[in-house]
């Protein structure tokens, strides 16, 4: 069979199309909202290749119309979690022994139907499913799982070229396996993009994939792993159920071939998924391989020095775009006293010029949360906030569940810098300040780091490069990715890695080569071209 030292195409981040009034991309989206819209989809589980169902269904609505139906999906019980696993051990031998360069191709496929025929798809699907924006749905589920699918590619084909060193008459080599096992990965509903990421940066390195998307994406999952199927992911590879998650863990973290786990979700599920394989590790073949992106209570600091113009944008876009529903919203914030009344005055005045509604609506720049469970919550902090006398609701405090789940943009004023809104995490449009003294700049920078468990995202807004510097160095650990003077949401796949630690996960970067390598297992190989035949060194023989 002829081989080749192969060299994929180099990879460039996906261009964002601007949806702009009579471009051609806005008017095949609009096509493709409505049509969307007026199907109900019958959506089964992908095992070994075969859509199953079963007498469970689940009723899928746009958060921003819950009235109106998507479509149902088969909810999976603990004999399907077994016919996945079974279904992805059996695909394994052959998916393994495929050579890399064909693995490539299936992934490098996929994002090409994602960037064309299937864009407008995947995007209304996200818009519907998860109500984003077209702006947000197109860096989402356009732009960044194209560039992760590419780079990942990429970065797949660095790590086969990195090979140790050889001495005289021998050749060292150094060879990438996929883990022993099958992946379990469990993804979010907040980015079309992580769900997409999650199972195929695992199925590209040889592994063997069970995956269970949160509820809330499975509208756009299934355009997904049809996207897959396209592409020429075989049958078993990446199997697609709907399970519960506890009725998840007891199968999976019981199994015996259990190999790892590629997570992104809430720190406190994290951590029990941990426990779990804790407590289970001697039922394993090997140690499982456990990556994990988790929460944020991600902030902004702001210098003495800063533009306040630049403070306010990053505030509105970074606190507020999709519904600060991003694991890296910014949702405290450090206002100096010197800047204080300038900001108040610019952050009124862009929630007062935003426009909620339905995202089919391309005017709307916030749209709805993703669940009356989510809204719920939010509604009660909100509420606690206005009847807490050292709290200032400073724009929005309103919130409305009779069409869809709409939470109004919300600032809030705590003069209690630990208050419960500064420290503990909320995944929604709510921003809270705290104003401190301009001249203790330091002492906010160690309330910075101290306040919340988490370390995913931040940023410092200033002029005075002494002041970035400080920030820089003495936050270190409060934020896997740091951004100066910019919002702290955003992160480009293969420029900005991203991951945090603390209580954040365990900083395995996705959109880098750093998370691939969790996903193989290396064997060196040595060979020896002449072979010693006497075991007697030349230090033993008489001077």
């Amino acid at each position: 069979m002829p081989k080749g030292i192969y060299k994929v195409p180099t990879p460039i981040n996906e261009p964002v199309k601007s949806y702009a009034p009579g471009s051609a991309e806005r008017k095949e989206l609009q096509a493709m909202l409505a049509k969307l819209r007026a199907q109900e989809l019958d959506i089964p589980m992908y095992i070994g290749g075969q859509e199953v169902r079963s007498a469970n269904k689940i009723r899928l609505a746009p958060p921003h119309d819950h009235q109106h139906t998507l479509g149902h999906f088969h909810k999976s019980d603990k004999t399907h979690i077994q016919q996945a696993i079974d279904a992805a051990l059996a695909a394994r031998e052959r998916w393994t022994a495929l050579s890399w360069e064909h693995r490539a191709s299936i992934f490098i496929k996929a994002a090409e139907l994602i960037a064309g025929p299937y864009r407008a798809k995947l995007n209304a699907a996200t818009m519907l499913g998860q109500s984003k924006n077209a702006y947000q749905a197109e860096i989402d589920s356009s732009c960044e799982i194209i560039d992760f699918l590419r780079f990942n590619v990429h970065f797949m084909s660095e790590i086969y070229a990195q090979q140790p060193a050889s001495s005289p008459g021998m050749w060292n080599r150094m060879e990438w396996r996929p883990l022993e096992g099958f992946i379990y990965a469990l993804t979010p509903f907040n980015f079309t993009a992580i769900a997409g990421n999650l199972p195929t940066s695992c199925a590209m390195m040889g592994n063997v994939v069970v995956w269970k998307p949160s509820n809330t994406q499975v509208y756009a999952a299934n355009v997904l792993m049809e996207i897959f199927q396209k592409a020429g992911v075989p049958d078993g590879v990446i199997n697609l159920i709907y399970p519960s998650g506890p009725d998840a863990a007891e199968v999976i973290f019981n199994h015996r071939d259990f190999a790892g786990i590629h997570f992104t979700g809430s720190t406190e599920v994290f951590q029990d998924i941990w426990k779990s394989i804790g407590n289970n590790i001697h039922k394993y073949r090997s140690y499982p391989r456990i990556v994990g992106e988790t929460g944020g209570k991600d902030f902004v600091m702001v210098h003495r020095s800063a533009d306040a113009a630049a403070v306010i944008t990053a505030l509105s876009r970074g606190a507020f775009e999709y519904q600060g529903q991003k694991c890296s919203a910014a949702s405290r914030a450090y206002i100096p006293s010197n800047l204080w009344e300038e900001v108040k005055a610019g952050l009124q005045r862009d929630l007062a010029s935003f426009k909620m509604g339905p995202t089919e609506d391309f005017t709307n720049f916030i749209n709805a949360v993703i669940d009356e469970k989510s809204f719920d919550k939010l509604a009660k902090f909100i509420d606690a906030a206005k009847a807490d006398p050292n709290v200032e609701i400073v724009a929005g405090g309103t919130y409305d569940k009779s069409k869809g789940w709409f939470i109004a943009p919300t600032v809030i004023r705590a003069n209690d810098p630990k208050y419960v809104t500064m420290c503990e995490e909320l995944f929604g449009p709510v921003l809270t300040l705290y104003v401190y003294d301009a001249d203790n700049y330091e002492e906010t920078l160690k309330l910075v780091d101290s306040t919340s468990i988490y370390a995913l995202t931040g940023a410092i807004l200033a002029q005075d490069r002494y002041a970035i510097e400080t920030a820089t160095k003495m936050l270190s650990h409060a934020a896997g990715n740091f951004y100066i003077n910019d919002k702290p949401t955003g992160a480009v796949v293969g420029q900005q890695p991203f991951g945090g630690a603390r209580g954040s996960g365990t900083n395995d970067k996705a959109g880098a080569m750093i998370n691939l390598l969790r996903w193989v297992s290396p064997r060196t190989i040595k060979e020896t071209f002449v072979s010693p035949t006497d075991y007697r060194y030349p230090f033993l023989q008489n001077d």
